[in-house]
């Protein structure tokens, strides 16, 4: 690739993060609910004074000094406070930059489930300084994750069995091979989190929202979150909506219904954006990348290359090479197109002439393909997505559904199995059911692209109906995951003017899609 090597590795650097993400929000279909629904929430309940009373040692972050961080009590399970061990959640904020202007509080939550959100305030500060200025921007580490008190389930050497091989091998053998694995994930995680694991879930992290807005001494917060963070804000406004100013959900969740039933789609949404829209960039530039001048040339290139890593793995870094690394290297970069579709496409082609790759095309395929994600992470994401609503346990079912979905959708569809069977295996969740209204709360904002592979546009939608007054724009001709901060003047000014001044669209709107990149060397 003709891009300089700087600029090579700080693309890999931002892509390797959402490794880990794509993974999580891989593909687990919807099923019948258990046969006894869960009890209803409500919000109303006293807080003890133990921790009403807690004051937040503030202090310099470690990791960014910019920021100050505290720790705060909470109960394990808000439902009976007196029973089990307190956990521990770090936070943290950014003050408002302009404290004359000061208008209040602007909370974050991380995406995932199983992202940390300690240290996100400081990022957020440099993209929107107009809504840093007036804001105090505060986050936390969910509770299970970071520097919260967290869950436990495999070490860094253990986790990459997990995810290793060829999930497309369908024999009766590599299936039990898979449900093993699974089967072992959830033992150990029993075994090691000390009793915590039932009370991972986002209604318990909601309310230790309210009491860090409680303690902040604010009695409203403003809330912005994307990804699963879509789903956070949503249950916080409906048991507390009393507390919401303004609220903005960025690509969403289908936060109407069960996570079992949201994820029914992630297999063709993912597949759709890499067919339409990656498939066809990459043939568009097949004078800079060399992989096929149609889009049926170059998937059946990237089919190649995948079979070639079945027969023959290749270490890369610390990882082992493997058809579904490969898989899910190629789903964490489609994610965004400005940084993902060259760095994708660069190390496609670096690998088709690996002998002779550049120190920097090796670099980039290493970002890319080479690192396992932090098991951390996942033991904070499958304690959510397993316990927060309902999942068929049926092994039977996992193993017809994803059969089908990984000849037809194979992208995420071939790894369905691994990761629904965890939660068939999981055990079962006594979280109370939170159903999403929107009543008592005032219009919120709404964001989604039509092609978003992990938050695809039709859960959105669904999402959009459920959650009464709110208005949605839609990003239309664009796939991106994560649309503010994202470099599309129309979002950006339609967030802004929102959280500034409380200026909605009079109804639901769109916006236009920022151009796709043109790579380095392209022609024209």
């Amino acid at each position: 690739m003709s891009a300089s090597g700087k600029s090579l590795r700080r693309t890999a650097s931002a892509l390797s993060g959402a490794v880990a993400a794509v993974l999580a929000v891989t593909a687990l279909p919807a099923a019948a609910a258990e046969a006894h629904p869960r009890p209803a929430v409500t919000a109303g309940q006293s807080v003890p004074s133990r921790y009403a009373d807690q004051k937040l040692d503030w202090r310099p972050c470690e990791g960014d000094p910019s920021l100050e961080c505290a720790t705060m009590a909470v109960p394990r399970d808000w439902h009976h406070p007196d029973a089990g061990p307190d956990l521990t959640i770090a936070v943290s904020r950014h003050r408002a930059g302009d404290p004359a202007k000061r208008r209040g509080v602007l909370m974050m939550a991380a995406g995932g489930p199983g992202g940390k959100g300690l240290l996100r305030p400081a990022d957020f500060a440099k993209s929107s300084p107009s809504v840093a200025a007036v804001y105090d921007v505060v986050s936390f580490d969910q509770r299970g994750v970071g520097r919260s008190t967290h869950a436990v389930c495999q070490t860094k050497e253990e986790f990459p069995s997990f995810m290793a091989g060829d999930s497309r091998d369908r024999s009766p053998a590599a299936v039990q091979a898979v449900l093993d694995r699974s089967r072992k994930f959830v033992d150990d995680c029993q075994e090691r989190s000390g009793g915590l694991l039932p009370y991972l879930t986002t209604e318990q992290t909601v309310r230790d929202m309210d009491l860090y807005r409680a303690l902040l001494g604010a009695p409203r917060i403003s809330y912005y979150g994307a990804s699963y963070a879509t789903t956070v804000g949503a249950y916080y406004a409906t048991l507390f909506p009393q507390r919401v100013e303004r609220a903005v959900l960025d690509s969403n969740i289908g936060f109407d219904s069960t996570m079992e039933r949201w994820m029914t789609g992630q297999p063709k949404s993912f597949q759709r954006r890499f067919d339409e829209d990656f498939l066809p960039w990459l043939a568009k530039y097949d004078s800079v990348y060399h992989y096929g001048r149609t889009a049926a040339e170059a998937k059946a290139n990237w089919e190649r290359r995948r079979a070639a890593l079945h027969d023959k793995p290749l270490t890369v870094g610390s990882a082992v090479l493997d058809p579904n690394m490969f898989d899910a290297g190629t789903s964490s970069a489609i994610y965004k197109a400005s940084r993902g579709f060259p760095a994708l496409a660069g190390a496609l082609a670096a690998l088709d002439h690996w002998d002779s790759a550049t120190p920097q095309e090796k670099g980039l395929v290493e970002q890319l393909f080479g690192q396992y994600p932090d098991p951390g992470f996942f033991a904070e994401y499958f304690s959510v997505t397993c316990n927060d609503t309902p999942w068929n346990r049926d092994t039977g079912h996992w193993i017809a559904r994803s059969a089908k979905d990984t000849v037809a959708l194979p992208l995420l569809g071939a790894r369905e199995l691994t990761y629904a069977s965890v939660c068939a295996f999981w055990p079962r969740s006594g979280a109370p059911e939170v159903k999403v209204t929107g009543a008592g709360l005032p219009a919120t904002l709404m964001v989604n692209s039509t092609h978003d592979p992990a938050t695809y546009y039709e859960g959105a939608l669904r999402a959009h109906r459920a959650l009464r007054g709110s208005r949605l724009v839609t990003v239309t001709g664009d796939g991106d995951h994560g649309q503010y901060q994202n470099g599309n003047a129309c979002v950006d000014g339609t967030v802004d003017a929102y959280l500034l001044t409380g200026a909605l669209p009079a109804r639901d709107t769109t916006c236009a899609a920022k151009p796709l990149p043109v790579p380095a060397g392209a022609a024209g």
